[in-house]
Order: C-alpha cells, then sequence, then structure tokens
C-alpha cells in the first residue's frame, strides 16, 4: 500500500505540482530559425508534436539556462525553470533585431503538474489517454495538453492545463490513484535516478560537457550562440570536470558546495544531495575531476566517504 509520495514515485504514481514553471510562446514567422540560433539543439528539423531539451548559452559557452521546447503547428512553447524564466526572455528579447519573432509569457496562465512513476501509463490508460507521448513527443488534450516530460527521472508525463482547473484536475488526478509528492520527496527520487537541475546541479559557470546531458546538443546544426566554445571543448576533449552521481556513507547530507578530495587532493564538489530511504545512505550530484571520475577512485566529502557510481546524468 502507498503510504507517501516517495514511494509513490519508486512504486506506484505520484502527482508533483510544477506550477510556476515558465511557459513561453514563440510566434513570428522567424520563430523556428531565431531558437535554431540561440539554442543547443536542431530546432530547425522539429515538427508539431516533438519535444526537445536543449541549453541556452552565453557567448562564452556558459549555460545560462535549460529549456523544454514544445513544437506547435503556428508556435513553439519554451518551458524552463520558475527562476530562469524572465532571464530566457530577456535573453531571447535582447537579440531579436529585424526578426519577426514574438514572445510571450503565459506563465500565469497555466498549471502544471507531473504524473510520475512506473504505474503513471496505467493511470493515464484510466483517463482514456491510450496513446499517450513518450518522452521527446507532446500532444492537445481536452483540458490543454500533455508532455512526455519528467521532472524525477521517474517515467512520466505532465499535464499543462488552465489555471482555472487547478484544484479540479488535482482532485480528479487523486482520485483515480496519484498520490500527492511533495518538492522534497521528488528531489530525493531525481537524485537517485541522477537526473540534475538547473539552479541546483547546473549554473551560469556551467560548460555544456561538463552536464554529460548531450541529448541537449547537436553537433553538426550549425551556428548558434556560444557554440564556439562548445565546439573547442569538443574538438579537443578537455573536460576538467564532470557532473556525476555519488553515494555517501552517511545519514547526513552535506551541504552544496562541499568539497571532494582525493589522497588530499581537490577533487571536485558536491552540489546537491539528500537522504535516500532505499539506499539508506544519501545520494548526491557533484562535479569530479575528469581522473577521479576516470580511476573511480574513493573520495571525501568533508570526512565522509563518498563513492561514484555507474549512473550518469540523464
Amino acid at each position: 500500500m502507498i503510504r507517501n509520495g516517495y514511494q509513490a514515485l519508486r512504486e506506484g504514481v505520484a502527482i508533483v505540482d510544477l506550477t510556476g514553471r515558465g511557459l513561453i510562446r514563440a510566434t513570428g514567422q522567424d520563430r523556428a530559425r531565431y531558437l535554431h540560433a540561440m539554442s543547443t539543439n536542431h530546432v530547425l528539423e522539429m515538427t508539431p508534436g516533438e519535444l526537445r531539451y536543449l541549453f541556452f548559452l552565453t557567448a562564452q559557452g556558459r549555460i545560462l539556462a535549460d529549456a523544454n521546447l514544445l513544437c506547435g503547428e503556428d508556435s513553439f512553447l519554451i518551458g524552463t525553470e520558475p527562476h530562469t524564466r524572465q532571464l530566457v526572455v530577456d535573453h531571447l528579447n535582447k537579440f531579436i533585431i529585424g526578426d519577426d519573432v514574438i514572445l510571450t509569457d503565459e506563465t500565469s496562465q497555466w498549471v502544471i503538474f507531473g504524473i510520475e512513476g512506473p504505474t503513471s501509463a496505467h493511470l493515464l490508460d484510466t483517463l482514456g489517454i491510450e496513446n499517450a507521448p513518450a518522452p521527446g513527443n507532446w500532444m492537445p488534450w481536452k483540458r490543454g495538453f500533455i508532455a512526455g516530460a519528467s521532472s524525477t527521472g521517474a517515467p512520466a508525463c505532465r499535464m499543462i492545463v488552465p489555471l482555472g482547473e487547478k484544484q479540479s484536475t488535482f482532485d480528479w488526478l487523486t482520485g483515480i490513484g496519484a498520490f500527492p509528492a511533495t518538492a522534497e520527496e521528488a528531489r530525493i527520487v531525481r537524485l537517485e535516478n541522477a537526473r540534475p537541475r538547473y539552479g541546483e546541479d547546473i549554473d551560469d559557470r556551467t560548460l555544456v560537457q561538463e552536464t554529460r546531458l548531450m541529448h541537449a546538443v547537436h553537433f553538426t546544426k550549425g551556428c548558434y550562440l556560444g557554440q564556439e566554445i562548445v565546439e573547442r571543448v569538443r574538438s579537443r576533449g578537455q573536460v576538467n570536470r564532470m557532473l556525476a552521481q555519488l553515494v555517501l556513507e552517511t545519514d547526513t547530507p552535506p551541504p552544496a558546495q562541499t568539497p571532494l578530495t582525493h589522497s588530499g587532493a581537490a577533487a571536485g564538489h558536491i552540489t546537491s544531495a539528500a537522504w535516500s530511504p532505499a539506499l539508506g545512505k544519501v545520494v548526491a550530484l557533484g562535479y569530479v575531476t575528469a581522473a577521479a571520475l576516470a580511476s573511480k577512485a574513493p573520495l571525501d566529502a568533508g570526512g565522509i566517504a563518498a563513492t561514484v557510481t555507474d549512473r550518469a546524468p540523464a
């Protein structure tokens, strides 16, 4: 029997309230070409119903924000972290010079629920959604639309409905078996699944290759803002640190920025950590030097034994 949101995310189906995530609509004849030139993934080849994960970069190749981009018939919808919403709007507007592109912030119009967990597909069947969108796809639905995206790394979809239908949709979903999960319960599961989050594990100092999230990048798409640095790192193969999942022999999560060392030498730092009931230990994400990652050397996190797992960020 499911007793809490954590258990539902791991064994059943949970509902995670993601309301507040940015939703920015891009319209205009030049929208595809412009977003293609401003992001790391291939936008020009996208077709309606497709969803792609991507990065927006600075000219120095650092990650300004991440986003899910949904392609529609006459617009794109850009889904961002809550705290990068305005940053993305300002960044994209800054470079619109003579382009037919209009950005409209629709965040306040929508409610977003993550339906996440191994039996999420069964719940969608109960809703009469037999062909739910797989990861990388989205579809319109009578109450809004549904996107194949996960916040925790568990099997999931994202349901976006009008703001006025928030309570009725929540009651409906919980009434047919979705168990509410708190933000902290969802955070624990995303760390167990090595799912990084912008703002905790990735920030505007991070290079693309350091994240190991290469599905966000298309290396032969042509020029885009920050592409020169991405290509330089790729061609030289010089990635000094990489994001990795770690297990720590403690029941107390260390704070972000806790240094990682190996034999007294600097080997990286923790970015986020949480106690994992499933592991009976702390699970974390952090940046580990390429040498330490390759050698799988045992690490020290502020006096706590830490081991890099084989699970890559996803």
